[in-house]
């Protein structure tokens, strides 16, 4: 419970508890042993408020607090009725330890004891049904007690539900923030590597447009690296760093075909581990040869990213891999490595 609910509840449960103690210190007639009467409401004072004030800063109560309050609920009754005569026991001072022990039910269940509760208000039912007759026990607040205990159970209910579904509702508002944070974030980088490759592949393009396709043999291998650097950025920016967009530059220049495929392998990879991983790939591809080479990262739990050389620059099942490299998710430990 939060704390003005706290602090409501804990009043109310203050304000009856003396409610029902003064109507049993408000004698009508003279007990016969009025030490026992005093020694009830003293015990029953005393319990409740142990129940009520005892470990505020949880909201469970104590298991021997609430083994005291189930032990106190058995004596007060006994204590009570031995303290008067049998025609005084319907009297309303005389049958304070009702509705007196009925609240103290109601604290056990809503301090997360419910067990307590309905076992304390077992035992009201059997003393005062002992003590009164069972009708007139009913009809003096047993029925109240019992109806108190329930519904405070439903509240109880009811309260872990709704905050059960609130927490739920707060941790899918978290996700959807986080979600939407994650989107803005893409769409703000895809927007630079778009803004990035217009940049590099721009100028070029606007010369192909200008002179209508009639360019020389130098303006065709700028516009062919221009249209691979404009590609690369849309399909595997995330693979790029300045050294692997000059070694796949590089490489082209000489003659192979290079593609580049990014499917998510490095979701989930830090930034640290992500730069060695580029500068892995950038490495690789400056020892590459001039056939076709053809970069992949995809979802995988243990390789980042796979580098695959072939001879033939044109797809077919004779070529030979003369490549195959695959860059691991994680960095391998070395020798060096594990003798630190």
């Amino acid at each position: 419970m939060n704390r003005t609910v706290r602090s409501v509840a804990t009043s109310l449960a203050v304000g009856f508890a003396l409610y029902f103690v003064a109507r049993g210190i408000w004698w009508i007639e003279q007990p016969t042993a009025p030490l026992l009467m005093v020694l009830a409401i003293a015990a029953y004072l005393v319990v409740v408020n142990i129940a009520i004030l005892g470990s505020p800063a949880t909201v469970r109560m104590p298991l021997w607090s609430a083994l005291l309050a189930l032990a106190v609920s058995a004596v007060i009754p006994a204590l009570v009725t031995l303290s008067l005569e049998p025609d005084d026991r319907t009297a309303p001072f005389a049958t304070w330890y009702i509705g007196a022990l009925g609240l103290l039910g109601v604290v056990c269940v809503v301090r997360r004891r419910p067990w307590v509760g309905w076992t304390t208000l077992a035992v009201l039912v059997v003393s005062a049904s002992l003590a009164l007759g069972m009708g007139v026990a009913m009809n003096l607040g047993v029925v109240g007690s019992i109806m108190w205990v329930a519904v405070a159970q439903l509240l109880v209910m009811f309260w872990d539900r709704a905050v059960s579904d609130t927490e739920r509702l707060s941790e899918i508002q978290q996700a959807v923030s986080a979600w939407h944070a994650t989107q803005r974030v893409r769409q703000r980088e895809r927007r630079l590597r778009t803004q990035f490759a217009l940049a590099v592949a721009g100028p070029i393009l606007s010369k192909v447009v200008a002179s209508r396709g009639l360019l020389d043999d130098d303006e065709r291998l700028e516009a062919r690296l221009a249209e691979g650097r404009l590609r690369d950025e849309l399909r595997g920016a995330d693979l790029l760093n300045d050294d692997v967009r000059n070694a796949i530059d590089a490489a082209r220049r000489h003659g192979a075909s290079v593609t580049v495929f990014d499917e998510g392998g490095l979701d989930g990879v830090d930034e640290g581990r992500r730069m060695e991983i580029r500068d892995e790939l950038a490495a690789v591809l400056r020892s590459a040869g001039t056939g076709r080479i053809i970069i992949r990262s995809a979802r995988d739990p243990l390789v980042a990213v796979t580098v695959v050389g072939r001879a033939g620059l044109r797809a077919s099942d004779d070529d030979s891999v003369d490549l195959w490299h695959e860059i691991a998710r994680q960095r391998r430990e070395t020798a060096s490595d594990a003798r630190k």
